[in-house]
């Protein structure tokens, strides 16, 4: 994993159910990425969530290459 998507894309158990979030909030990476191929802009999610950042957004989509690549 990046070290951008390592202090940013935390895995717990005990938060949304062990699946991938952004820095252990309750936004799922998959939340994200579902939303910008949906055609919500990265302005659009910062402004719905105000507590995401811009390094957030890009190791959601870093997190999901990688796991494609693995695949």
């Amino acid at each position: 994993m990046y070290a951008q998507t390592q202090d940013r894309i935390v895995t717990n158990p005990m938060i949304m159910g062990g699946k991938p979030c952004i820095r252990g909030m309750r936004v799922t990476v998959d939340m994200v990425v579902t939303a910008l191929n949906s055609g919500t802009t990265a302005q659009e999610l910062l402004a719905d969530f105000p507590y995401l950042q811009n390094a957030d957004i890009e190791a959601a989509r870093i997190y999901v290459h990688e796991q494609r690549e693995q695949l």
